[in-house]
């Protein structure tokens, strides 16, 4: 989901450069840096919202986890 999340961003981002061009001011609207930078720390965030309740859950024992439902 976030890397179709990150495309469709992408897409958007350069679909609507003109909008963007009044926006940013000292970085052009297509700067790949830029792109990737903001596409890459929106990735991470993605990965680390996922993987912190991930390693929680992994943590409980199964059978513990069964009894109480």
């Amino acid at each position: 989901m976030t890397i179709v999340g990150v495309i469709v961003g992408l897409g958007a981002a350069i679909g609507l450069n003109r909008l963007l061009r009044k926006i940013l001011y000292s970085v052009s609207e297509t700067d790949p840096i830029t792109l990737g930078a903001a596409a890459a720390i929106l990735t991470g965030i993605s990965l680390l919202a996922c993987y912190i309740p991930a390693r929680r859950a992994v943590r409980v024992d199964p059978v513990t986890a069964l009894r109480y439902e």
